[in-house]
């Protein structure tokens, strides 16, 4: 039975303001804003009502009395506490049955689906965010998967090393392959790097347009290749790599590759179409510009200025303090890597933009000759403005879900005529740079097989078409492009078969009827490839900044000769960046830490990364 005091104070020391009474310490249900304790009760032991001040027995803070209490005496207030709390007698809170408690105790069977998916999201995390396998045996992650699921028994790092990654493998190749399969046409690059222990491999990815015209990159393979890397072996290495994906050679539209003299040879002998990767070949003409007096010194100081504060907290506590106080932007200073694209660059850019920084921190005696004087000032911002543009549109040109070849021939008629067009402000050495650069890029795409290469998949882009094509060539292009569509057999909607007709004895005019509609046919043929192309030609080009693969899903039924020439053409990468990135992403999983995987893992790992 509840036990109740009457309403109201019970003697002249009984609070009768809110005020002076304290809350219960410690407290979560809400039916205690209705009641407290008096200030000198320490032990809280005489709970007394704020609406009444009623003393109300609550033996060790029962709150079902305090509920009786406020519904006898305070209907209001109970409404409140009950709507607060969610509090209802008709919906009592039930206690965990046994069966329960057992059930939520006993672990997953090994085969169940509950486990069998939680073990596929922890090799998907592995695999994805390129994490070390024998993570899974540590404290913290246990702890945290015990804490979401604590019926799931994580396997052991054999397992995901040896059963589950495998799998995940095989299932993720056998959705590559059957994509690559599909495509009618595909291009690829390739490349050879080291790993931290010095393991040589070579990357290999392709690129496809899909049927509904979207661009695929894969990452097919990172295999490892400790033979000699000659020019015979690297071709054979190739050819073997399309074979074990069941890759037809007449399908490869062209490979994209860097210039080293190995590969190149190793294409020439496969007699493959070959791109020249176009970063590595505007990082070369740039250093062949670069090379001047002038250059290398403000580039060696520049080099000095960023060691001096790498090797030092106290300087780089003190450039923070004074880029503060000048209100620069607190950035760090960049270093060059000689093998990254636009890196010189960015370090000359970022000295420039700290230099009142870097002037009052180098004021020191020891180090005051790193400041640079006004002339290599000057020589650091010829280089910036003439350099600046051209990272923008190597980054540009880098990417490998969009189309990027047909712009390379835009891009040098731009250099050409705007970005290193020589201004007659410009100074002599602004102006050698500009013309050194130039001079080496028209001279390396001259080539009269990458000149085809590119008017071909120029004008095969809706926003270019043959405006960047010199008027003698227009006439190839369109012989080109007409050869090649009269070659293309299209799909025909499927009819049903005409019933046999009874053989019969020739008679001498048949023959020439065979042959008058054989005429007939190569002259229609020739009419509606030559209409389709004017067709094309004629309308309006798109703006330069819509995707040209949208365009042409909207219009593959009107142009449908044209449309399969697309997928042949503008799925060819203008830079072999995305070979480039395996690097990174084998770097990111080849660590330090994991420099003893065997090459198989790395292989899986690379690809389950790039295709997952």
């Amino acid at each position: 039975m509840d036990i109740d005091e009457n309403p109201g104070p019970c003697d002249e020391n009984q609070p009768t303001t809110q005020s002076q009474l304290v809350p219960k310490k410690g407290s979560h249900s809400v039916v205690w804003k209705y009641f407290g304790f008096k200030q000198e009760d320490e032990g809280q032991s005489g709970v007394i009502c704020k609406v009444c001040f009623a003393l109300v027995a609550a033996p060790q803070g029962n709150t079902t009395n305090l509920y009786q209490h406020l519904k006898r005496h305070h209907k209001v207030q109970y409404d409140e506490a009950a709507v607060q709390g969610k509090r209802s007698e008709s919906r009592p809170k039930m206690q965990t049955s046994i069966t329960d408690t057992l059930h939520n105790a006993t672990p997953y069977p090994h085969n169940s689906s509950r486990s069998k998916e939680i073990t596929e999201a922890i090799a998907y995390h592995l695999a994805k965010d390129m994490v070390p396998i024998y993570n899974v045996e540590r404290d913290g992650f246990q702890k945290m998967i015990h804490t979401l699921d604590k019926r799931y028994s994580i396997p052991s790092r054999n397992y995901f090393s040896y059963v589950a990654l495998p799998a995940m493998y095989k299932k993720v190749r056998t959705v590559v392959e059957a994509e690559v399969q599909q495509a009618d046409y595909f291009s690829a690059t390739t490349d050879l790097w080291s790993s931290r222990t010095m393991e040589p491999y070579m990357s290999l990815t392709v690129h496809f347009i899909a049927i509904d015209f979207t661009m695929k990159s894969k990452c097919l393979q990172t295999s490892f290749f400790p033979d000699d890397h000659k020019g015979e072996i690297l071709a054979q290495g190739l050819k073997d790599a399309l074979a074990s994906w069941s890759l037809e050679e007449e399908k490869m539209a062209c490979i994209t590759t860097d210039n080293g003299s190995n590969i190149v040879k190793a294409i020439s002998i496969n007699n493959w179409t070959r791109l020249q990767c176009f970063g590595h070949r505007l990082h070369l003409a740039i250093e062949n510009a670069m090379k001047d007096p002038r250059i290398d010194r403000v580039t060696g100081l520049c080099r000095k200025i960023v060691s001096t504060f790498s090797h030092s907290w106290l300087r780089r506590r003190n450039l923070a303090m004074v880029q503060k106080e000048l209100k620069l932007p607190e950035h760090q200073l960049k270093t060059e890597c000689p093998t990254r694209w636009g890196s010189r660059q960015e370090m000359i850019q970022r000295i420039l933009e700290q230099l009142p920084a870097i002037s009052q921190v180098l004021n020191d005696r020891k180090v005051r000759h790193l400041v640079p004087t006004w002339q290599d000032v000057e020589v650091l911002e010829a280089m910036n403005n003439t350099l600046s543009p051209l990272a923008e549109f190597t980054d540009a040109l880098s990417g490998e879900l969009y189309v990027s070849i047909s712009s390379v021939k835009p891009v040098l008629h731009l250099f050409k005529t705007s970005v290193l067009a020589v201004q007659e402000d410009d100074a002599e050495f602004t102006k050698s740079i500009k013309s050194n650069i130039l001079k080496y890029l028209q001279e390396k795409y001259s080539d009269p097989q990458t000149q085809d290469l590119l008017d071909m998949a120029t004008t095969l882009d809706p926003r270019f078409k043959m405006n960047y094509i010199s008027e003698e060539k227009k006439a190839t292009v369109k012989a080109r492009l007409t050869d090649e569509m009269t070659g293309i057999t299209l799909a025909m909607p499927n009819a049903s078969p005409a019933p046999p007709m009874k053989k019969g004895r020739k008679t001498l005019g048949s023959f020439f009827k065979a042959a008058q509609g054989n005429d007939d046919k190569s002259s229609s043929l020739e009419q509606a490839v030559s209409t389709e192309l004017e067709a094309y030609l004629l309308t309006c080009n798109i703006d330069s900044e819509d995707d040209p693969l949208i365009w042409w899903r909207q219009n593959s039924n009107v142009y449908p000769r044209l449309s399969v020439l697309v997928k042949k053409y503008l799925c060819i990468p203008a830079t072999s960046s995305p070979s480039e990135r395996l690097f990174s992403t084998g770097g990111n999983i080849v660590t330090c830490h994991r420099a003893s995987l065997k090459p198989e893992h790395v292989d899986r790992l690379v690809f389950l990364a790039r295709n997952l």
